[in-house]
């Protein structure tokens, strides 16, 4: 049996996208190549990996069991060949990210720029994704997440501002037509301008005071999916259609500017700050060794003055 590492490269990265094309997007391939590797991939071996139609692919039982035997050995593979990174003057590679769209706003831009600059030989691809996934199923090296969405057996290690809170605020116009609600309770009778998860669920807005929690069902005339659509939210508040609630470093250039205006400010609520985090069963690639000794090093200096630090993803 004769078979190309590439073609079980291309397998296992169709099964882990779900489908040819988002495999051919990250992948930066074609999709009608890596259609063409699996099929001869699966001549070769003489059984069927892919249920194919045309708008999805699923694995067979073959392919299952082929993938959580094969992608773990290959990734051991390339753990082994990366040592040879460590004979060199400086670390080369790619480093695979998964962070959620609030990371990719607020954490990444203050770190990135001071990493690539001391890491020239390092290239890093960013997938921005607010579901909590494995990262190793998703092909990366590494995610950014927030505590109570880690797993036990992961690495964690603090990234970005150590403390956050959430912030509400509304555009002046929308205030001085309909008032500024002085407790949380008010809200349900104010527009808000609503966030939901990809799962369909809409999380209720929490405030705190003095140790008392209070839960809002927040309504109103618009509702978008947390992370890609949160900055739609932002420019409704500021064209003065509601209340939006988000990330007080997200609002804040437009707090600043007087677009919007803080509400209930006494009552935001604070939160510890996000995580890097990876398998630690595994040898450390070389970029992303480079990449965890620079979000404690130089990284965490980034944060250690200036706004998000002082207030607070």
């Amino acid at each position: 049996m004769n078979i190309d590492l590439n073609d079980l490269h291309a397998f296992i990265a169709v099964a882990q996208a779900q489908g040819f094309r988002d495999a051919a997007r990250r992948s930066g391939g074609s999709a009608s190549k890596l259609s063409d590797a699996l099929r001869r991939l699966e001549a070769e071996l003489g059984v069927r990996l892919l249920h194919r139609s045309t708008r999805s692919v699923s694995l067979t039982e073959a392919g299952a069991q082929l993938l959580s035997r094969v992608a773990p050995a290959l990734g051991e593979v390339h753990s082994a060949l990366d040592v040879l990174n460590g004979f060199r003057d400086q670390p080369s590679g790619t480093l695979k990210l998964n962070v959620p769209v609030v990371a990719a706003r607020l954490v990444l831009p203050k770190l990135l720029p001071g990493f690539l600059a001391a890491y020239p030989h390092i290239q890093v691809q960013v997938t921005a994704d607010d579901r909590f996934v494995d990262v190793l199923a998703s092909g990366c090296d590494a995610g950014i997440r927030y505590e109570e969405r880690l797993e036990q057996d992961m690495v964690a290690v603090p990234i970005g501002p150590r403390q956050q809170r959430f912030a509400v605020a509304a555009a002046p116009a929308y205030l001085a037509l309909h008032g500024a609600p002085q407790h949380p309770h008010e809200l349900m009778q104010h527009a808000c301008l609503c966030g939901r998860f990809s799962s369909g669920v809409r999380p209720n807005w929490e405030f705190e005071q003095h140790g008392q929690v209070i839960m809002v069902e927040a309504k109103g005339p618009l509702e978008v999916q947390i992370g890609g659509g949160s900055e739609l939210l932002v420019e409704m508040a500021i064209a003065g259609s509601g209340l939006v609630y988000l990330f007080e470093d997200w609002l804040r250039p437009h707090l600043a500017s007087g677009a919007l205006v803080p509400v209930l400010e006494a009552w935001w609520p604070r939160f510890s700050g996000p995580f890097l985090y990876y398998p630690g069963r595994r040898l450390l690639p070389a970029p992303l060794r480079a990449f965890v000794d620079y979000v404690r090093g130089p990284g965490a200096a980034a944060f250690a003055a200036g706004p998000c630090a002082s207030s607070s993803a």
